[in-house]
């Protein structure tokens, strides 16, 4: 039996998603009609939010086993406690990443807190307390908890931090002094030149000599710390700031010496330092998978994706962090953004039913000026808060783990896991569909207008599915 589909254009795009129910076949005339089950299977009605949640009990997959992290952007660590019980662990998400939570310098920008002053937890999203509160409440909501950790540089500049610890440049009393800093003392310039890459200072701030003794133990007694808490791994900043070998000799000398660890390594062409590097170490952050995504889904053709991953080049799939943007690149307008309407939305359920690399989904803040902290200066409630937290009300708060279309698709992505890519289908340009084994469906419409087309799949798939358009 074949699963005719009519894929509706509604605004900019439309998607179909299904879960497996053997003997129900679909129709879909048109934008928000669901299909009809046959009378032998009773399956009611549902909206495509709601078809992975309901098929799939968050207590069917060990947290270990999900893979897709929500990373909370400058959250303060109480809205991060309550979104892991009200929206994280509901929608299966394996994982929460923090941003860092050391003490920083001071100001308003968001990167202040990737200048840190100390290795004390005292920055502006909370204290030990809330951390330690905020790891265990994830916990108890199946949400492992990762921590952004900043340990290629410190602070430029001088002031008091937000613990109230002074400093100066060089000069970190109680964690470092100018010995433990690097001798190249001027800003990277030269990507191909390894040295200037990991023994200069990055954007001019103060570069550890992570090749020196103390500065690893020091290093790894931060993170050791944060391990006490009940941290379940770290994102490693500027990962590519610092010799693969430095990270593997800090990595070494924890208490838990496997614990996950994602690097952040950016490839570019031509440069002395590559992500491969950093593989035997830990997981590494595919940067070119999210930028060919904003060039496929913008200007080329998803037809092109059939073989996305491995194919086009990149890291091997099992050490592959994958993102559709974050923090740095949503800024900078090299992949796509929370202001890209249904590219974004669709380049997101793309990567979630995709098969390749563990995905991140950003989830921030409105901005404007690219510098621009949190709204309220990071005080402010977030996605639970109903119309306080509303961007015409002023909140400000993106919540992309929230949307609908992305919500749905992590416990998609949970319920076929494993499963390979089967019946590849596109019309040449961009309409695609796929099947995850026997488990599931995805149906992509990014073309002008509504597209129809009968699906022959070896196996009978049911598809409780509706056409429906994506967020913003």
């Amino acid at each position: 039996m074949g699963v005719r589909t009519l894929l509706t254009r509604v605004g900019l795009a439309a998607l179909m998603v299904s879960l497996a129910v053997p003997g129900l076949s679909s129709d879909l005339r048109e934008a928000g009609q669901v299909a009809a089950p046959t009378p032998a299977v009773p399956v009611p009605a549902v909206p495509v939010s709601a078809v992975p949640v309901s098929a799939v009990p968050v207590s069917a997959v060990p947290p270990g086993d999900r893979d897709v992290t929500a990373v909370l952007f400058e959250w303060r660590f109480d809205s991060v406690a309550r979104a892991c019980t009200q929206s994280l662990g509901p929608a299966g998400y394996g994982a929460v990443q923090v941003s860092p939570p050391q003490e920083r310098i001071q100001g308003s920008q968001w990167w202040t807190s990737y200048q840190p002053v100390s290795y004390r937890i005292a920055g502006r999203l909370g204290d030990r307390a809330a951390f330690q509160d905020m790891v265990a409440t994830c916990h108890a909501a199946g949400v492992r908890v990762v921590v952004d950790a900043v340990i290629n540089h410190m602070a430029a500049g001088d002031g008091t931090g937000t613990g109230g610890s002074p400093y100066t440049k060089y000069d970190y009393p109680g964690t470092y002094s100018a010995a433990d800093l690097d001798d190249c003392r001027t800003p990277v310039s030269d990507y191909r030149d390894r040295r200037d890459v990991q023994d200069c200072e990055l954007v001019g701030l103060a570069d550890l000599d992570t090749g020196e003794a103390y500065v690893r133990d020091r290093i790894a007694a931060y993170l050791d710390d944060l391990l006490s808490l009940g941290v379940d791994g770290f994102r490693i900043d500027a990962a590519k700031h610092m010799p693969a070998t430095d990270l593997a000799a800090v990595k070494g000398r924890l208490t838990d010496p496997g614990v996950h660890w994602k690097q952040e390594v950016i490839q570019g062409a031509g440069e002395a330092v590559s992500p491969e590097e950093y593989q035997p170490t830990g997981d590494v952050q595919e940067f070119r998978y999210a930028r060919d995504l904003k060039r496929v889904f913008q200007s080329e053709r998803l037809s092109y994706l059939h073989n996305y991953g491995e194919g086009w080049g990149y890291l091997p799939s099992a050490g592959a962090a994958v993102f559709v943007d974050n923090h740095d690149t949503e800024r900078g307008g090299d992949t796509l953004n929370y202001k890209d309407g249904a590219d974004y939305t669709l380049a997101n359920v793309f990567m979630l039913a995709w098969p390749y690399g563990a995905p991140d989904i950003n989830s921030g803040y409105e901005w404007t000026d690219r510098d621009a902290g949190p709204p309220n200066d990071r005080t402010a409630a977030a996605c639970w808060d109903g119309e306080a937290s509303r961007p015409e009300a002023g909140g400000g708060w993106t919540c992309q783990h929230q949307w609908p279309e992305i919500a749905s698709m992590v416990a998609f992505r949970n319920a076929v896991r494993g499963t390979p890519v089967t019946d590849w289908w596109d019309n040449g340009n961009n309409a695609i569909a796929f099947a995850r084994g026997n488990k599931g469906f995805v149906a992509i419409n990014h073309e002008p207008a509504p597209l129809t087309h009968t699906y022959e799949p070896p196996s009978r798939r049911a598809a409780t599915a509706t056409s429906r358009p994506p967020r913003r």
